[in-house]
């Protein structure tokens, strides 16, 4: 028990010590200026690492309801990184999107939420408590939208005239890896039957998170790539959807004015 407490307090030494370079990182390179979100997610995570660690060995009692904020902050967290990505992936053209562009890249991001949260997590959660089941659905549907994002961004790169260069991806593949171990380990949860076995699953959670800390590391010490601009086809075609959004918005915004109006005049 000795030995397995000290190798988890290793891993806990590591894993904050990756956080905190990937933080200095940020603010040395002035990434916060594009990622302010993902900025304040790695900052939390470094809190909530150093929390945790204290609640468990100190305050254990404390230890459930510190947990349940831990997955609502981050999973609120995680949803504006990935709008953030979204809206990134996007500079190039952002000048000439109308303002309700960064709305529909967020409402893009959650309806595809509302997708993954209707089908994933059935088998894995289904012999949980109701609450702990809550929990680990959200979690695992925001590992699966982070998962889907990445590839989406890496099978369409050219399209999107990014590379493994840009931010934007680096910061995708990370969260990708992460999310993937993730949804294994949980999966494999679900089989366990020992204490032993659930804590060295966990471990290759952390595992995963170390080698994403160790990546981010590396690609933020590395100067950016500039960004490149889209194809006059890929422009042509994001700005023909950015104005098809646009004016069925401004439609459906017309069409309750006019209910309203109809209502009135009853």
């Amino acid at each position: 028990m000795a030995l397995a407490l000290s190798l988890d307090t290793i891993l806990w030494i590591a894993g904050s010590a990756g956080e905190a370079a990937v933080i200095a990182l940020l603010l040395y390179r002035r990434f916060w200026r594009t990622f302010p979100v993902f900025l304040l997610y790695s900052i939390v995570s470094l809190v909530e690492s150093i929390a945790a660690y204290v609640i468990l060995h100190r305050y254990s009692s404390a230890y459930v309801t510190s947990y349940i904020v831990e997955i609502i902050l981050d999973s609120v967290l995680m949803f504006g990184v990935l709008v953030e990505l979204g809206w990134s992936v996007l500079r190039p053209l952002r000048a000439s999107l109308p303002r309700s562009a960064l709305l529909a890249v967020a409402s893009l991001i959650m309806a595809l939420g509302a997708v993954i949260w209707f089908v994933a997590g059935v088998s894995v959660t289904a012999n949980l408590p109701h609450a702990k089941g809550v929990l680990e659905h959200l979690q695992q549907t925001f590992s699966i939208l982070s998962v889907l994002i990445f590839l989406g961004l890496a099978g369409g790169s050219q399209l999107l005239s990014i590379g493994w260069r840009d931010r934007e991806l680096q910061i995708a593949s990370g969260l990708g890896l992460y999310s993937f171990v993730s949804l294994v380990v949980a999966a494999l949860h679900a089989h366990q039957t020992t204490w032993a076995q659930y804590r060295n699953l966990n471990r290759f959670v952390v595992a995963s998170s170390l080698c994403t800390l160790l990546y981010w590391v590396v690609s933020f010490s590395r100067k950016e790539a500039e960004r490149r601009e889209f194809t006059p086809q890929m422009r042509s075609f994001l700005l023909a959807v950015a104005g098809a959004a646009h004016t069925t918005r401004i439609a459906l915004e017309d069409s309750g004015k006019a209910d309203v109006r109809k209502h009135d005049e009853r």
